[in-house]
């Protein structure tokens, strides 16, 4: 009877290894609940381009709220909606170019393709020796374009007579060449007389074109006294075409700037009789 616990007690010992192993086991079930819990921050990640993805949803409506603006501003007086130009109910307000005058038209005929002649008796006689001329000029021959006009404005003083069109068109030319070849009195003085007989013919338009050529060669005279002289006559005739209906009496600028010319040119002028006097004395 007393051997028999011994026994109970000693087959007992086994019982109490397995749980030793049963308790060791779970310890991997421990360790893999760890990568369960590591595994949602993937998730996490994933999830944040989720967020991002609505960004552009919010931003595209933003060109729908302001395409509605032009519907707002096209309803303004006189404006095309298709163009942006003004309407028939605006009147325009660009003004028209003023024609080329002077010394610029005549360049622009000397360069340009045009005809050469303004008459049909013109173009029989002048045609061949102003297209040498025009070629003459364009070339930078100047003398022998001064030399090619001089003779084709004796001829046609002959044949055409010297207040015919084409003999004062020639005689423009001859001026503009003149001013080109240095020589800015002669210039100035045969525009000077072109712009007479223009005004007593009643051509006002061309009359100022001839008062603007000599003008421009007014302005390249540098002896004050010599301007002076030919300032007096231009003045004079430019306040007389600008005292009567006609482009002249339409810009009254330039007369006035001529006009403030000669104020520098009687300063220069004094200032070098000053200079001259004290070097006598």
């Amino acid at each position: 009877m007393t051997g028999a616990p011994k026994a109970a007690v000693a087959s007992a010992v086994p019982v109490v290894d397995v749980p030793a192993s049963v308790v060791d086991a779970p310890a991997p079930v421990v360790d893999v609940p760890a990568s369960v819990v590591d595994a949602p921050a993937p998730v996490l990640h994933v999830r944040a381009p989720a967020v991002d993805v609505p960004a552009p949803v919010v931003v595209a409506p933003a060109p729908v709220v302001g395409a509605p603006r032009p519907l707002t501003a096209a309803p303004a007086p006189g404006v095309s909606e298709t163009t942006g130009w003004p309407t028939e109910s605006v009147p325009a307000t660009t003004a028209t170019p003023t024609p080329p005058r002077g010394f610029d038209a005549v360049a622009e005929e000397v360069l340009g393709d045009g005809p050469v002649t303004e008459t049909v008796e013109g173009a029989e006689l002048l045609t061949e020796p102003m297209t040498r001329i025009n070629e003459a000029v364009r070339a930078g021959r100047i003398e022998d374009a001064a030399e090619l006009v001089e003779r084709t404005v004796e001829e046609a003083v002959t044949v055409l007579g010297a207040d015919h069109a084409e003999v004062l068109h020639l005689r423009e030319l001859a001026a503009y060449i003149a001013y080109l070849a240095g020589e800015p009195v002669r210039a100035c003085r045969l525009s000077l007389d072109l712009a007479r007989l223009r005004r007593t013919a009643r051509d006002a338009d061309a009359a100022y074109g001839n008062v603007q050529s000599a003008s421009t060669a007014w302005r390249a005279v540098r002896d004050p006294e010599e301007g002076l002289r030919l300032g007096r006559d231009l003045i004079d005739l430019w306040a007389d075409l600008a005292a009567e209906p006609g482009p002249a009496a339409d810009d009254p600028r330039p007369l006035e700037s001529a006009r403030a010319r000669m104020l520098r040119l009687t300063d220069r002028a004094s200032r070098a009789t000053r200079t001259a006097e004290h070097g006598a004395a």
